[in-house]
């Protein structure tokens, strides 16, 4: 089931996951990458950002657009650049990453699958949006973002995870 930003303006809880639940985000210099470019998203695109966190196989994020922006296509052009930016930091011969060659094979495969026409397929193509419409569910989800590294047993109080917004 394809999922769709039914408002590109409206307020959303958007999940962008890893193919295959794979975690990617285990290493300082991938996460980077996302810190990068979403704050690059901010500044450039009129992504607005209301909460965060950053796990190993997924981001969760509570965004909206800017007026002139349309949030699909800034989602869109995340994913591509930190897709892009990802699989340069595996080809690249300097980096610790133990895995690269096994990253690098399962995302070419995963794009083999795809009709779309890539080398490389890193996120899946749904970013399983969820409009956020009252304050009740707005902070239901937040509390949501900020307990993922609880409930996952990393931490145990959300500010103490330092990829998120807690």
């Amino acid at each position: 089931m394809r999922y769709k930003i039914l408002d590109q303006k409206g307020l959303n809880f958007i999940t962008i996951t890893v193919v295959d639940w794979i975690d990617l985000f285990t290493r300082k210099a991938l996460c980077e990458i996302l810190i990068t470019n979403l704050s690059h998203c901010r500044n450039k695109k009129g992504l607005k950002i209301f909460g965060y966190v950053i796990m190993s196989n997924h981001i969760h994020l509570i965004v909206r657009a800017a007026e002139e922006q349309e949030l699909s296509e800034i989602l869109r052009d995340f994913k591509s650049y930190t897709a892009k930016k990802i699989i340069q930091f595996l080809k690249n011969k300097e980096n610790k990453e133990s895995r690269k060659e096994w990253l690098l094979i399962h995302f070419r495969n995963a794009a083999k699958l795809d009709d779309k026409n890539s080398n490389h397929k890193v996120w899946q193509t749904s970013n399983h949006p969820i409009e956020l419409y009252t304050p009740k569910v707005i902070r239901q989800k937040l509390t949501y973002i900020h307990n993922n590294p609880v409930v996952g047993g990393i931490v145990t109080l959300p500010e103490h995870y330092l990829l998120s917004s807690a």
